[in-house]
This record gives structure tokens, sequence and C-alpha cells, in this order.
């Protein structure tokens, strides 16, 4: 019985090696958009600044006449459906969104809008490009205020600590959590107020979804605030006119 495979002979199998043509096919490869890294420093900084945010955030929202009790800050994101997520949350909570440093998407990602659905109107979201950024606009707000760093290695217990009004509840990226100059800033005596964890059994499961940290972590600090933060007048926080989108320079504070 003959045999199913066939081996070429060396001549189809061994061309001639032509180093010109192979550094040519080089240059088109790596230079090929492609591969251009998804996280590259300048590429994606460009990127974020000149993406717009999902088509009417925040245009039914006054964020003047609104409640700050309490703000979502999620520092570099890396998927799409967990932002829209959390923006969807703070709708619903009547609570502040920041996006800080690099993402790892394009903020006008497909699946960024349909997570969070029609709800973008109702939520107030401020792009950082850096921590930096973030950490000057933050010591600008006036009155009190603290930074929070939900981790894993968190000190306290969500449920055992007190939260107060005018904090931000902090969040790192999904795969490498806060980033260093976050967690020293939340330990300072000047207004950080330290590190939160949400407990879980970790036998089997590394880490909870980050929207589903964000959503635990924010009804339980507006739980011990009463609610103050749901308990806006929505008369008040509503625009009549809705035709004209808000993505304006405020937004990339």
């Amino acid at each position: 019985m003959a045999s199913s495979f066939l081996f070429r002979s060396s001549v189809s199998l061994f061309r001639p090696f032509n180093l010109v043509q192979f550094k040519h096919t080089l240059h088109l490869f790596l230079s090929s958009p492609r591969l251009s890294p998804i996280c590259s420093l300048s590429g994606l900084a460009e990127t974020s600044r000149e993406s717009s945010l999902p088509r009417g955030v925040g245009q039914a929202v006054s964020e003047a006449s609104c409640s700050k009790i309490l703000q979502v800050v999620l520092v570099s994101p890396q998927i799409p459906g967990n932002v829209g997520g959390i923006a969807r949350t703070c709708a619903a909570s009547a609570v502040g969104l920041h996006l800080v440093g690099l993402l790892g998407f394009q903020v006008d990602d497909a699946k960024l809008k349909r997570a969070g659905l029609d709800y973008w109107p109702y939520v107030v979201v401020k792009v950082h490009d850096a921590w930096p950024d973030f950490r000057d606009y933050f010591m600008q707000q006036e009155g009190e205020k603290r930074l929070l760093a939900f981790t894993k290695r968190g000190t306290k217990v969500h449920s055992e600590f007190s939260y107060r009004k005018g904090d931000y509840l902090l969040f790192g990226s999904e795969t490498s959590g806060l980033p260093p100059e976050a967690l020293l800033d939340c330990n300072s005596e000047t207004f950080g107020g330290g590190t939160i964890r949400i407990p879980i059994v970790e036998t089997h499961v590394r880490c909870l979804n980050l929207s589903v940290s964000v959503g635990i972590a924010l009804y339980e600090a507006s739980r011990q605030l009463n609610y103050e933060n749901l308990q806006i007048p929505s008369v008040s926080c509503i625009h009549s006119d809705t035709e004209q989108s808000l993505i304006s320079q405020d937004i990339y504070a």
C-alpha cells in the first residue's frame, strides 16, 4: 500500500536565499500597522487625546449641580466592557467617573458603548492623561477629599472602613492593579485614606471582576452615607436641551 505522505524534492524545499529580498520583506512586515504596540506610550497617548467618548456622554446631567459625594477613578483599565458596566453603575448612583493613564482600548470602542447602553448621557466622565495630571486635578478640588485605593492587598476590609463625603474610590488595571505612585498617594498623610480590600476565597479565584468590585465598593460607601448621592433632585441635574453633546475640554480635564 502506497504511503499518503510524499516528500517534496530538495529543489522545492531549499530555494536560493535572497538576502536583499528578505530585508525588504522584513521591513514591510515590521512597519505594518497591525504590529503597532497596543500600549505604546506615545502612540496610545495621542490616540486617547484624539478619540472621543461615546456619543452623548454626560449630555443629560449638569456636573455643577449634581452631587460629588463620591467619585470612581479607574487607572489604566484594559477591558472596555468593564468600563462600560462601571459607567452604567456610576450613572445609577449619580457618581462621577475618571479614566486615568493609558487605556487598553480606544474610548470610542464599540464594546464600551454597548456595555454602557443608553446610560452614557447620565454619567460625567473625565479623562486624565497620566497619574500626575489626575493628582493635580484632585488637589484643585475644594472641600474635604481622600484617595482610597482598592487593592487585593488592602489593609482594611471594605465593609469595615468608614467612608466620608468627598472620597475618591480608586481601582487599578485588571492585569497589574494600581501603580506605585497611586498607592503612595493613597497612603500619604496629606490626602490619602489608605488601602482597602474586598475579601474573597482565593483558593480558585485570583480576584473579582473590576466592574463587580466597583459596584460592591460604591454601594457600601453609599449605604454608609445614607445614599445621599442618590437623593439628588432630578430637575436640578437634567438639562432640558440634550441635543448638543457635552464632549468638551472640561471632560478632558
